[in-house]
């Protein structure tokens, strides 16, 4: 059905040509063509045109065909609809924000569109505002989304979750810079979409104001709200001096959910002699986010610097909207919100919602679950340096187009709009990049100290979130000369690093980047540095130490450190534990509901690898054991030394009782559920496609495993249902040859669609521990035996 869809837009469609026309190798070859698709293996398409427009047009038209529901949910997200179609209830899109429901998201979203910020930023020229290319590629993508919708109509859409539904669409340009927008501020005001929502004038009765004392909490929630944003990710950049071939090698592999919006789709886009760029863009925007072309590769990995701030404001006596900034009163600006909601019975309703403002943005009245209280005398206001950021669009495209990293560095700084992540990059001439230029708000470490309320200065130095004194108009963010943005630090600022043996990250702060260079020293709002490190950081650089002693990184090696799922962690702390299991008296583990007999643990978990591969026995109870004690205090006898921090902290303590107690429990557990400790990691971590259960190698990058697979543990069925975890990952060498060496694989595959061919078979291919030949040069693109090409017209 889709192979004859295809065929049925207005195009032709040909399933052998000559591989001149295959490759698309000049202009003339594309005819009358608005653009050429030539699928190759697993459905990966390669759009060529002749101009952005057109190349914007395939992607629209391609994406769309493999996901026209889950793009559908995303516009009808952004548009404030959810409500209007969904009700108020249900889980509001996690993709876009972390709204708690519909009726949330709805209002987070309104607020954000009644607001005009969206078309005031689309107004400005570059680089505030798209480039004339972006431009060009955004109104295409709208193009062939709409066309893909009006061919096939809603009623033959083939995906169910959304054929014949009242809220697919077409969409207009706006829609398509919404969705920018919201990926782009989802690390700020999207974290606390529903504390703006929920936020009130203060009632005669004040809620007590947080404290100094609360710092540990807000902390804790601060953290916690990060991880649920389901964003990670690995980046390894090896440069010429660690390559057996002398140039660069790079592993991009970030981790996101396995279902929902916030998924990559691959794709090459190719204007014959002007542009050549390949790899996974987050689904809906028209430029890979993490890729490569002929010369350079790049990813992108998770930031530690937090990219908003707070601010608390007194208040006017008797006026709860007018607050005073160096003594003078300024009246709140009010804005009312109104969203449709749908309620059970099918009758529609209004909720209007107030949302009152201040110089500093939204006024705020919990962060994290802790309170920051709109008060009779004080109110707290959320700035987040996002707020202002279509630029974002510009730096992937520049980043498409750069030569070396030195050019990668400079499109990062010249546009200052990636934002909230680093970046990491190699290059044909066997250099290695690490940057953390992005949008990172511009609070110094003294001005934390000399600004922050009582509660920001016990909060910044352990998280880098401030709060302000916003009753001074000198506390405000302040600003560097070459920054783009009033309140940002200029990219000079940040940290930026190029060597010949590696650079690399795993959502640690810049100080080790390199283990042979630390950065330092860092602002505290980018990051920390003489802290402890991850158990996946100190992974990632053992992994990387021990491929430069060997004979250098080829591209195999690189795949085969990914796949090998060692376990930081468990080297450290395996042994240990199976001697312990050994030592219970009696052959019995203490427990809560008492002795437990230890079985064959011991002898499991001492013959185990360390590894979180299919066949790996005992991986399985070691991850739930390290999740009991993962809470714990004092689990380590040897701890943090800021001197060696890529061997610290090290050897378990295992005779704390509380250690030894959650041994037991997990052994219960198992033994409850009739879980056998020796049983393979694969048949009890799957993901489930079709109602079939395919089993998934990987596990926690808590426990320090690179190739992360996040699952929610069942201990009744005896299964874990992955969640999250490797995504689109690309390993990408240059070795002298005109086209890289590329090697991919998108884990949950193209399409969200349940009958599409390719709904599944990349993460089949990825349980065999597979990879997908990666095709950029235009020969190779002709040699694929799944070739098939589609001209759009």
């Amino acid at each position: 059905m889709r192979g004859f869809q295809r065929g049925l837009v207005l195009l032709t469609a040909a399933l052998a040509v000559s591989s001149a026309t295959a490759g698309v190798s000049s202009a003339d070859e594309l005819g009358r063509s608005q653009a050429v698709i030539r699928y190759t293996e697993y459905g990966i398409p390669h759009i060529a045109a002749k101009d952005f427009d057109g190349l914007g047009y395939g992607y629209g038209f391609a994406a769309a065909e493999d996901n026209i529901c889950e793009l559908a949910n995303t516009y009808l997200t952004v548009s404030a609809r959810r409500s209007a179609y969904f009700g108020a209830g249900g889980r509001g899109d996690p993709a876009m924000s972390e709204a708690e429901n519909n009726l949330d998201s709805d209002l987070h979203f309104q607020r954000i569109n009644d607001s005009g910020v969206i078309e005031r930023l689309l107004a400005r020229p570059a680089p505030h505002g798209p480039r004339a290319e972006v431009r060009e590629l955004a109104a295409g993508y709208v193009a062939g989304y709409n066309a893909y919708l009006k061919q096939t109509g809603v009623q033959r859409i083939t995906d169910p979750v959304c054929r014949g539904a009242d809220w697919v669409r077409p969409i207009t340009e706006l829609d398509f810079y919404r969705h920018f927008y919201a990926v782009s501020s989802v690390g700020g005001q999207g974290l606390l979409a529903s504390d703006l929502v929920r936020t009130q004038p203060p009632s005669t009765k004040d809620v007590p104001a947080a404290g100094p004392e609360s710092a540990p909490k807000i902390a804790d929630g601060l953290r916690e709200t990060m991880k649920t944003g389901e964003l990670g990710s690995n980046g390894i950049a090896v440069g010429g001096d660690g390559t057996k071939s002398g140039g660069g090698l790079l592993l991009g592999n970030p981790h996101y959910p396995w279902q929902g919006g916030r998924r990559f789709w691959q794709s090459q886009l190719t204007i014959p002699g002007r542009f050549d760029v390949a790899g996974g863009s987050l689904l809906g925007l028209p430029l890979p986010q993490i890729g490569h072309n002929a010369d350079v590769a790049w990813t992108h990995t998770v930031s530690t610097a937090i990219t908003f701030g707070l601010f608390e404001v007194p208040l006017a006596p008797g006026d709860p909207t007018t607050y005073l900034v160096d003594g003078k009163p300024e009246k709140m600006t009010a804005q009312e919100v109104k969203v449709e909601v749908r309620e059970p019975n099918g009758e529609r309703r209004q909720v209007a919602r107030t949302f009152h403002g201040t110089r500093y943005g939204q006024v705020l009245g919990s962060a994290f679950g802790v309170p920051t209280p709109w008060t009779t005398k004080s109110a707290h206001a959320l700035r987040d340096g996002n707020a202002g950021n279509l630029r974002g669009l510009n730096a992937w495209f520049e980043l498409a187009g750069s030569r070396s990293t030195t050019d990668v560095a400079d499109a990062l700084a010249r546009t200052q709009g990636v934002p909230w992540v680093n970046t990491i990059a190699t290059d044909r001439a066997g250099n290695a990049l690490y940057s953390d230029i992005q949008v990172v708000p511009h609070v110094t470490d003294e001005r934390a100290a000399d600004c922050g309320t009582p509660l920001g200065r016990a909060l910044f130095p352990g998280t880098g979130l401030s709060i302000l004194d916003g009753s001074r108009s000198s506390c405000d963010w302040g600003s560097d000369p070459g920054s783009l943005e009033p309140g940002l630090f200029a990219p000079s600022r940040l940290p930026l690093q190029q060597r010949r043996d590696y650079e690399l990250n795993a959502n640690d702060s810049a100080w080790l980047s390199n283990a042979r260079a630390p950065i330092a020293p860092l602002p505290r709002i980018v990051g920390s540095t003489g802290t402890q490190r991850s158990d996946r950081t100190r992974e990632a650089l053992i992994a990387t130490e021990e491929g430069l002693a060997g004979k250098g990184f080829t591209p195999s090696s690189m795949k085969d450190m990914l796949y090998r799922g060692r376990s930081r962690t468990a080297a450290l702390a395996a042994a240990d534990t199976a001697k312990m299991c050994a030592a219970f008296p009696g052959g019995q583990a203490p427990s809560t509901s008492g002795p437990v007999p230890v079985g064959n643990a011991c002898a499991t978990l001492a013959s185990w690898d360390h590894t979180f591969r299919l066949d790996s026995r005992g991986a399985l109870f070691f991850e739930r054991f390290v999740d009991r004690i993962g809470g714990l205090r004092g689990i380590w006898q040897v701890p943090f030394d800021p001197n060696r921090p890529v061997t610290t902290p090290n050897t378990l303590a295992t005779g704390n009782p509380d250690v030894r107690k959650a041994f037991g429990d997990t052994l219960a557990e198992f033994r409850a559920n009739g879980i056998p400790v020796d049983g393979r990691l694969g048949d009890h971590q799957t993901v489930t496609r079709a109602g079939k259960r395919i089993p998934i190698h990987g596990g926690p990058g808590d426990l320090g495993v690179l190739n992360v697979i996040t699952a929610l543990w069942d201990p009744a069925r005896g299964n874990h249902e992955v969640v999250h975890g490797s995504s689109y990952v690309q390993v990408v060498g240059f070795d002298g040859k005109a086209c890289p060496d590329v090697s991919t694989i998108l884990t949950y595959s193209q399409s969200t669609d349940v009958t599409s061919p390719h709904f599944a078979d990349q993460t089949r291919l990825y349980s065999r521990g597979g990879w997908v030949r990666g095709r950029f040069c235009a020969a190779d693109i002709a040699r694929s035996p799944e070739l098939k090409v589609v001209r759009l017209r």
